[in-house]
């Protein structure tokens, strides 16, 4: 789970990066084709990244762990809880299988 989680977030930042890029070239393309000057260019440039740094919020510890609350992944407290349950199912097996040995014997003798 936590594999697929780290390959969402790469994805939105190779995304942004790409984006940013992407971006980037066509604003070199619109200098090399004399729309745009070379001042033009590196203002629109500098623009573009003040604008992904201030749109890119880093994710807080709440944010992760609301996000796999609606993704309605397993916590701790839930993974305990399903150890505690298959422990007493565990027990239960183990003494029916006593009480059945035992029934086995009384119906032998």
């Amino acid at each position: 789970m936590m594999e697929q989680l780290k390959k969402l977030l790469l994805a939105g930042i190779g995304s942004a990066a790409f984006t940013y890029e992407k971006a980037g070239g066509f604003i070199n393309e619109m200098v090399e084709k004399g729309k745009l000057t070379v001042d033009e260019g590196k203002e629109l440039s500098e623009d573009l990244k003040k604008s992904l740094k201030n749109d890119f919020v880093p994710l807080t510890k709440t944010d992760i762990k609301t996000l796999f609350e609606e993704m309605n992944f397993a916590n701790k407290e839930d993974i305990y809880a399903i150890h505690e349950r298959l422990n007493r199912i565990e027990e239960t097996l183990y003494n029916n299988e006593e009480r059945f040995i035992e029934l086995e014997e009384e119906v032998k003798d």
